[in-house]
C-alpha cells in the first residue's frame, strides 16, 4: 500500500488558474486586512496582517505547485510567531485548509507524503509548551485529517470516472475496428470471386473487366484498412450491438411505449461508407433510448438524416421540457468518440424544446 501511494503520479492536466481563483484571492485579501485592522484582541496586529494577506497568493498555485505552496504556507505560519514574539494567526487564515486539500487532490504520491510530514511537523511544533494548547492542536490535527480525506475522496472519484471514460472509448474503438474489419473482408471476398470468374472465362474482355473490378475493390479495401489502423493506433477508450444501416432507423419508430418516433431521410444517402451508416444508426439509437428514459413529458422524437456531396448530418430532438445541461452519459461519450474517429463532430445538449443531439460525418473518401 505504501509503495503504491509513493508511486502515484500527478493527475493529468490540472487546472491552472480559473476565474474563481482570482475572485477568491480578491475577496480573501481585503477580508484578512479588515480582520487585522478591526479585530481588537490581536496582540501582534502588524505581523498578523502581513502573514494573513501575504499568504493569500499561494492559492493561485495550489494545483500546479501544491507541495511548494504548502511548505511556504506552513513554514511561514510556523516561523512567524518566533519572529513576531507571539501568535499571529487569524480567523481568515482558515483558507490555508485549501492547500492540504489541493496537495492530495492534485499532487503526486511523493508530494503528498512529503506534505503530510510537513503538516505533522508543524502541528507537533505548535504543541510546544507556552504555545498552542494540546486540545487546540488535536482539533487542528482532526480538521487536517478531514480535509485530507475529502481531497482523497475527490481524487478517487475523478480517477474512477477517467478510467470509465477510457474504457468507453476503448470499447468504441473495438466496435469500429470490428465494423471496418467486416467491410474489408467483404471487399477481399469480392476481389477473390471476380478473379476466379476471370480465370474461368478465359476471354480477354472478361479478364479486363475482372481486373477493373479488382482494382476498385482493392482501392476501397486499402482505404478501410488505413482507417482501421488509424483507429487502433490511437491510445484512447464502450458492448457491441449489431452494425446498423439507415434502413434500420424505421425500426426505431416501430418500438412500443414512450414518445412516438418520426424518421425523415433526405438528400443523397446512396453510396455511404458502412462505418458512416453504422455510426448514424447507433447515434440515433442511443439518442432515442436516452430521450425515452429521461425526456420529461415528451410526446415526439424526431430523427432527421440529410446528406450532400460532402457530409451526412443527423439531428435527433424531442419536445420534452427543456432542462439544464448535464454531464453526458457514457453512451453519448462513446458516440462522440466514434464521430471523432470518423473525422466528424458531435454535439448534445438542451434545445429549443427538449434535448437535441446532432452529428456531422464526412461521407465516402473523407470518412476513411
Amino acid at each position: 500500500m505504501r509503495r503504491s501511494m509513493w508511486d502515484e503520479p500527478r493527475p493529468v492536466d490540472p487546472p491552472r488558474r480559473v476565474w474563481r481563483d482570482w475572485v477568491l484571492v480578491g475577496v480573501l485579501a481585503p477580508v484578512a486586512l479588515l480582520e487585522g485592522l478591526l479585530r481588537p484582541d490581536l496582540p501582534w496586529r502588524a505581523a498578523s496582517i502581513v502573514v494573513a494577506v501575504g499568504l493569500v497568493p499561494t492559492l493561485l498555485w495550489r494545483r500546479t505547485r501544491p507541495l511548494l505552496m504548502l511548505v511556504i504556507a506552513f513554514g511561514v505560519t510556523g516561523l512567524a510567531p518566533l519572529v513576531a514574539g507571539g501568535d499571529t494567526s487569524t480567523y481568515t487564515m482558515a483558507y490555508l485548509l485549501l492547500l492540504p486539500y489541493a496537495l492530495v487532490r492534485w499532487g503526486s504520491g511523493r508530494e503528498a507524503v512529503a506534505g503530510l510530514v510537513v503538516m505533522l511537523a508543524s502541528i507537533g511544533y505548535s504543541t510546544v509548551p507556552a504555545r498552542t494548547p494540546l486540545a487546540d492542536a488535536v482539533g487542528a490535527f482532526s480538521l487536517m485529517v478531514a480535509v485530507v480525506a475529502l481531497g482523497v475522496a475527490f481524487r478517487y472519484r475523478a480517477g474512477a470516472r477517467a478510467r470509465e471514460l477510457d474504457r468507453v472509448k476503448l470499447l468504441e474503438r473495438e466496435r469500429l475496428a470490428r465494423d471496418l474489419h467486416d467491410t474489408v473482408a467483404h471487399h477481399v471476398s469480392a476481389m477473390a470471386i471476380r478473379a476466379q470468374a476471370g480465370l474461368a472465362t478465359g476471354t480477354p474482355d472478361a479478364a479486363a473487366e475482372s481486373l477493373r473490378v479488382i482494382e476498385a475493390e482493392a482501392s476501397r479495401t486499402l482505404k478501410e484498412m488505413r482507417a482501421m489502423v488509424r483507429v487502433l493506433r490511437r491510445n484512447e477508450p464502450g458492448e457491441p450491438p449489431p452494425t446498423g444501416h439507415l434502413a434500420d432507423l424505421e425500426q426505431l419508430a416501430e418500438a412500443r411505449g414512450g414518445p412516438r418516433v418520426e424518421v425523415e431521410l433526405a438528400g443523397d444517402l446512396d453510396g455511404l461508407e458502412p462505418a458512416t451508416t453504422a455510426a448514424i444508426y447507433r447515434i440515433a439509437q442511443e439518442s432515442v433510448t436516452n430521450a425515452r428514459r429521461h425526456a420529461r413529458d415528451a410526446t415526439r422524437i424526431a430523427i432527421r438524416v440529410t446528406a450532400d456531396d460532402t457530409y451526412v448530418r443527423l439531428r435527433v430532438s424531442d419536445d420534452g421540457e427543456p432542462g439544464p445541461a448535464a454531464t453526458p452519459g457514457y453512451g453519448l461519450l462513446g458516440m462522440a468518440e466514434r464521430a471523432e474517429l470518423l473525422g466528424g463532430s458531435f454535439e448534445a445538449g438542451p434545445g429549443d424544446g427538449g434535448w437535441t443531439v446532432s452529428a456531422v460525418l464526412p461521407r465516402a473518401e473523407a470518412a476513411t
